[in-house]
């Protein structure tokens, strides 16, 4: 059976859909993504769709329930390079995607996933405006 790919950068998930997803695979991704957050304890889920062409209502749905599904279990969902004729196609279906935040890149949005976890990219930055902060 045909699986996608996830992998673990930290405290994020990491998944990059190179393929059209049809239905059984879209199930197996939500399924397996759900599962992995469970077991790693992931703050983050990001997707990368720059190589999906076409989206339809089910897989809408099926990225609005990953979001949901990890947000209740702690985790941030960020969905990263989505082509313009795929957010054409879903504000035409009316599909909004609640609890999905967005980037134009995979490096984009692992900033985000950083700033909605309280993360930087230089911890001897922050430690230095800590110790500025204390000498105030």
């Amino acid at each position: 059976m045909e699986r996608i790919p996830i992998l673990k950068m930290g405290p994020f998930l990491l998944v990059t859909i190179q393929v059209d997803l049809y239905d059984r695979l879209a199930l197996n991704l939500e399924s397996d993504l759900i599962n992995m957050v469970s077991k790693t304890g992931a703050r983050g889920v990001l997707i990368d769709i720059s190589a999906v062409s076409i989206v339809d209502s089910f897989m809408g749905r099926i990225l609005g329930n990953i979001a949901t599904m990890s947000r209740i279990m702690d985790a941030e969902t960020v969905v990263v390079g989505m082509q313009p004729a795929v957010a054409i196609t879903l504000v035409e279906l009316g599909l909004t995607l609640q609890g999905v935040h967005t980037a134009l890149d995979v490096e984009k949005g692992m900033e985000l996933l950083q700033e909605k976890m309280g993360i930087s990219e230089h911890p001897e930055q922050d430690e230095e405006e800590d110790q500025d902060d204390s000498n105030d």
